[in-house]
């Protein structure tokens, strides 16, 4: 039995598809998520899981 819930939602490692920027985003995320590099829209929120528009590479834990 588990006394501490394991959290649904993940880190996701992505790659903007404008600059091939990688970064390290929040999979459910509250706000827009732009590309430190080129300001391009990676995440948007979705009231759970966010909406990606970036190629996800890694599901980090």
């Amino acid at each position: 039995m588990d006394l501490i819930p394991k959290p649904r939602s993940k880190f996701l490692k992505v790659q903007c598809p404008e600059c091939n920027n990688e970064q390290i985003v929040f999979g459910s995320p509250a706000t827009v998520v732009k590309c430190l590099t080129c300001g391009k829209v990676l995440v948007e929120p979705r009231g759970g899981k966010g909406r990606v528009k970036a190629k996800i590479l890694e599901i980090l834990g």
